[in-house]
């Protein structure tokens, strides 16, 4: 289905709102015009330009770069390149947003591609960005680290605590969540802490350092025109290819070293990649193996070819289990990725390593990313509301194991949907125990294919209003795990409507509670 792409701007100055209203409906309508690509154009009040006011009004995982370039076009050099990043502060490159951002600033961190979400574009405006740091070096201007205070912590020290240390952990096995007839495929995957020293809370997540697919290599070796044993710095081209490098997407840097050895109309054609166009459309279905066959009469030297492309990344997912009832094992939901691009089938490395590729019994590198501002509240008498439709609930699972090992008293209420109910209720047997029990006092589940009409989560909300409403006028906290782009400004838009129904309150009224919600710490958010 193609979708009608919105003006720039969607409530216009001369709409009967306010300017909170307005800034509100803006953010959150876009999300309503968001293609079937996944992209989603969300549009933003404008931002202070008063300098580096410590706040960030482009921190927003559903804000498109270009939108966040230009909220911070007037902020500090180091503001700017926070701006550059997917703003997860996911700790997949070992820092928040912010304190990465620092690092380059200061000259404490060299590598500009660290931002797994990010991806490419993300790269390609730090490298921008880090040439106007370079300028102001080489004209004499007082140097980054003189006047960009550190982070107070980058990177801890303590093996499994980072990305730059990780530990090896057994997996255990594997366990199907979608049952046949599911047009998903999501598992449950359990690692042996055994001897890691490791513990985790719950709302931390898990890295995972994957391989790449085997199948992949070799075809990848086979267009190279080189021996899978060429040895490169004593290890050989096919280890090199499964275990140190990305295979997807095609970077740059790839692009720019295929340009340097073609002619033609292809030498064009590479520099125009490497520069960040798209001359023959194709640019997004273009991972290492489509570009070589792409430039076929180009064969580069292994060694400059391993040199051109970016390093195998860890995958973050949020741990979907509680060290309190099972601290020699951590469990995680992960959904398989598959799908079709240039006429080839692709796969999602770490998803397909973790659901068919790694035996049990095998070791791999892991380690523990503390969260940010998504946990339990310190007072366990406090009710929570989870929302958390497929993946989603795999924190929430933790939390409620958590509570129940606690004997806390507060009131849990989860919010689960998914495609259909006879396929796709993940962890069914375990919530319902938990219902029986008393642990769980609601479970609200939203099955958005059972029927003609879809009905997702923010739709059950809806319907259960007046509850909602009347757990958060007692003090509970909100949680939010799962898609960023749709769902989750979805759920926050529903929440307001919420709020101001049975909250008796204005629009503007029912925006400012949830956002003090937020300042507060109540209402907290694990979206990717």
């Amino acid at each position: 289905m193609t979708s009608v792409m919105p003006p720039r701007e969607i409530i216009s100055s001369s709409a009967p709102f306010s300017d909170a209203q307005r800034a509100w409906l803006n953010g959150l309508l876009a999300g309503l015009f968001a293609p079937d690509d996944g992209t989603s154009p969300t549009i933003s009040a404008g931002a202070s330009s008063d300098g580096d006011d410590g706040a960030a009004p482009w921190h927003d995982q559903t804000m498109p770069i270009a939108e966040r370039m230009k909220l911070a076009e007037s902020r500090p050099l180091r503001r700017r390149m926070m701006a550059a990043m997917a703003q997860q502060d996911c700790g997949q490159c070992g820092f928040n947003c912010s304190d990465y951002a620092d690092a380059i600033a200061n000259r404490s961190e060299a590598r500009l591609n660290l931002c797994v979400p990010g991806g490419k574009e993300t790269a390609r405006m730090l490298k921008a960005l880090y040439s106007e740091l370079e300028g102001n070096a080489s004209s004499g201007l007082k140097p980054a680290a003189e006047v960009i205070p550190a982070p107070s912590e980058f990177r801890a020290g303590e093996r499994g605590r980072s990305r730059d240390n990780p530990v090896e952990a057994t997996f255990l096995s594997r366990l199907r969540l979608n049952k046949v007839g599911s047009e998903k495929e999501t598992w449950h995957l359990d690692f042996d802490l055994t001897g890691t020293e490791l513990d985790y809370e719950v709302g931390d997540s898990l890295g995972v350092f994957p391989k790449n697919d085997p199948i992949l290599v070799g075809d990848v070796i086979a267009a190279l025109g080189a021996s899978a044993d060429h040895v490169i710095g004593d290890v050989p081209l096919k280890a090199i290819l499964t275990e140190r490098v990305s295979l997807s997407p095609a970077p740059d840097t790839l692009f720019q070293l295929l340009s340097y050895i073609i002619g033609g109309t292809a030498r064009q054609k590479a520099m125009a990649l490497a520069s960040g166009e798209d001359p023959d459309g194709d640019a997004a279905s273009l991972d290492v193996l489509a570009a070589l066959e792409k430039f076929s009469k180009a064969r580069p030297d292994p060694e400059a070819f391993i040199e051109a492309l970016e390093p195998l990344q860890p995958r973050l997912y949020s741990i979907s289990s509680s060290y309190k009832t099972s601290p020699a094992k951590v469990s995680l939901t992960v959904d398989v990725v598959r799908y079709e691009a240039g006429k080839r089938h692709r796969l999602g490395a770490a998803s397909t390593y973790l659901a068919e590729r790694i035996q049990s019994g095998e070791k791999l590198p892991i380690y523990v990313q503390k969260a940010h501002g998504f946990a339990l509240p310190a007072d366990p008498n406090l009710p929570i509301i989870m929302v958390g439709p497929g993946t989603g609930v795999a924190p929430f699972r933790a939390f409620l194991q958590e509570r129940g090992a606690l004997g806390a008293s507060g009131r849990n209420w989860l919010f689960f949907g998914h495609q259909r109910s006879d396929f796709d209720f993940f962890y069914s047997d375990e919530l319902k125990a938990m219902r029986s029990k008393g642990l769980l006092t609601r479970l609200s589940l939203a099955w958005s294919r059972d029927s003609d009409q879809k009905f997702y989560v923010q739709d059950r909300m809806r319907q259960s209003g007046q509850e909602v409403w009347s757990w958060l006028a007692d003090g509970a906290h909100f949680y939010v795990c799962g898609d960023a782009k749709r769902m989750a400004k979805d759920v926050e838009r529903a929440l307001v409507e919420i709020v101001a129904e049975f909250g008796k309150r204005s629009t503007d009224e029912a925006i400012a509670f949830v956002a003090d919600l937020k300042k507060r710490g109540r209402y907290q958010q694990d979206v990717y």
